[in-house]
């Protein structure tokens, strides 16, 4: 277990470096925008941002390889190994472009296919969120300035606070009225969107976080801080969430009963 510990604490460097990068382009009057293949945005701070990261990790983790959200996978210079640093340099870039101070850069490491470590931080909030296998969960302003967390108690859907990132990809599977169902069901929903609602989630301010499809650089460093703080986190069929599945988080209390109200 001190390996992860010394894992999360480069994760921490590497948020560090990342934070100081993307503040510095908020908001900021001659930021870069262009569209990627996928229609989706990217701005010159995420690719900085992960750019920076990756010389970090080349320098301190030579022995492992890394997969980035905008520059693929990169294997190890020391050749093949168990161990894979996930980067998401900016998990929510449309709400960065526009202004809005919900995103964070995603930091996971995996051994094999198994996330075991993961760290957001949402530095336009003044908050990070940690966990590592076997260590628990955290957040706080800093790594010095943090609190254990964990996820709520509720067990009933009417006593719970339901959360989905949109509905359009819910649409597209054929979903929606399942989706809307349970935030009727539920005593109160909302959209957060992102890294936000799992968060929320592990901190146990809400119960319920649903998304139709992530890629694994959107997940892989939620899935150790849900798990970490006493939740669950599958796709739709209850299997382990990853690349280009949904995600289904719960507080673990309330996960049978999601997953058979979207099986309809």
């Amino acid at each position: 277990m001190a390996g992860y510990s010394d894992d999360l604490a480069l994760a921490h460097l590497l948020a560090d470096t990342a934070d100081s990068i993307s503040m510095a382009r908020f908001r900021a009057g001659d930021l870069k925008v262009e569209s990627k293949p996928d229609l989706t945005p990217v701005s010159d701070a995420d690719t900085a941002v992960e750019q920076a990261i990756r010389a970090t990790l080349a320098r301190a983790r030579p022995r492992d390889s890394v997969l980035g959200e905008e520059f693929g996978r990169s294997e190890a210079a020391a050749g093949p190994g168990s161990r894979h640093w996930v980067i998401d340099p900016i998990d929510g870039t449309k709400n960065f472009v526009r202004g809005v101070p919900i995103w964070g850069t995603l930091i996971a490491l995996l051994e094999g296919d198994t996330p075991v470590a993961g760290l957001v931080s949402a530095p336009a909030l003044g908050r990070r969120w940690w966990g590592a296998s076997g260590l628990g969960a955290y957040a706080g302003k800093h790594q010095h300035a943090a609190s254990r967390i964990g996820v709520s108690g509720v067990r009933r859907l009417a006593d719970a606070s339901f959360c989905y990132s949109s509905l359009s990809g819910w649409a597209e599977i054929g979903k929606t009225q399942a989706v809307v169902d349970l935030s009727l069901a539920a005593w109160r929903s909302r959209g957060y969107g992102d890294f936000y609602g799992y968060m929320l989630l592990a901190e146990g301010a809400l119960d319920v976080m649903i998304e139709a499809e992530l890629s694994l650089w959107d997940v892989a460093a939620l899935i150790p801080i849900i798990q970490e703080a006493g939740g669950k986190i599958t796709d739709l069929g209850g299997r382990p969430a990853g690349d280009k599945t949904s995600s289904i988080a719960t507080n673990g209390l309330l996960h049978e009963t999601v997953l058979t109200a979207l099986s309809r």
